[in-house]
């Protein structure tokens, strides 16, 4: 049988683990051949690029900061000589800080929005020529729900994500005549493993502040992102899709 996916390259960053592993796990079993990346854990997208190949699917690991223009254009430059181009790109990788507003530092503010924003900038600058060059394509960024709902000590992921959505909704009008889609998917508490750097959970992450009483899995975030950009959601543009059990409604 014809999978949702087949013949269609997609590319996600801040894939080794967690949101970003299951999103490449998702696409290659919808018959994606998928461009696993990292920044630079290379044991981490390694093994999701062997998971995806142990299961009969095509994977490529490239290691790459997304943050860095030369870097972004020399991985893109491997994928169109592997794979002839890209069709997906999901913009997931970003950095999980908390710091107090009257603590943090301008490099730390840049830091982050240099990843989450800047890197998606970037990304889609090297990526959609060769969308249009395919004949379409689909965009996702994986923004939050801090955003929306005001989180103390994450002023500068929140800026990131507001800016993400902002830019998001811009290429869905200006990048629909070429047939390519950008959205973003919002989660919200979601049962990951947050490395040293990311701090307690922000004060509301407990399961009784979410009417659904727990937390997604990371495959339920995969699964929104697998329909945004399958045949089902080729409709679907400039939205942000929370995907959060009801803690933020819009």
């Amino acid at each position: 049988m014809t999978r949702p996916l087949d013949g269609k390259v997609a590319l996600v960053t801040g894939a080794g683990r967690n949101i970003g592993r299951a999103i490449a796990l998702r696409l290659a079993r919808d018959g994606a051949a998928v461009v696993v990346n990292g920044r630079s854990d290379a044991a981490a997208v390694a093994e999701v690029a062997a998971a995806i190949g142990a299961a009969g699917g095509a994977a490529m690991p490239v290691l790459a900061d997304v943050s860095d223009p030369a870097a972004v254009g020399r991985m893109m430059e491997a994928v169109a000589a592997r794979f002839g181009g890209v069709d997906i790109l999901v913009s997931n990788a970003g950095l999980r800080r908390q710091t107090a507003f009257l603590e943090m530092s301008l490099a730390e503010w840049r830091e982050i929005l240099g990843v989450a924003l800047d890197g998606a900038f970037i990304l889609a600058k090297a990526a959609v020529p060769l969308m249009i060059g395919r004949g379409g394509g689909a965009i996702v960024a994986l923004s939050g729900i801090s955003t929306h709902i005001g989180t103390a000590n994450r002023c500068h992921v929140s800026a990131s994500k507001a800016g993400l959505e902002g830019l998001v909704r811009a290429l869905a009008v200006e990048l629909a005549p070429h047939g390519i889609t950008a959205n973003c998917v919002a989660p919200g508490s979601v049962d990951t493993q947050r490395g040293a750097s990311a701090g307690v959970l922000p004060a509301g992450s407990n399961d009784d502040a979410v009417p659904l009483r727990r937390k997604a899995s990371v495959e339920e975030i995969a699964g929104m992102v697998a329909y945004l950009v399958g045949r089902e959601g080729a409709y679907v543009t400039g939205q942000t899709m929370h995907v959060n059990g009801g803690r933020y409604l819009t």
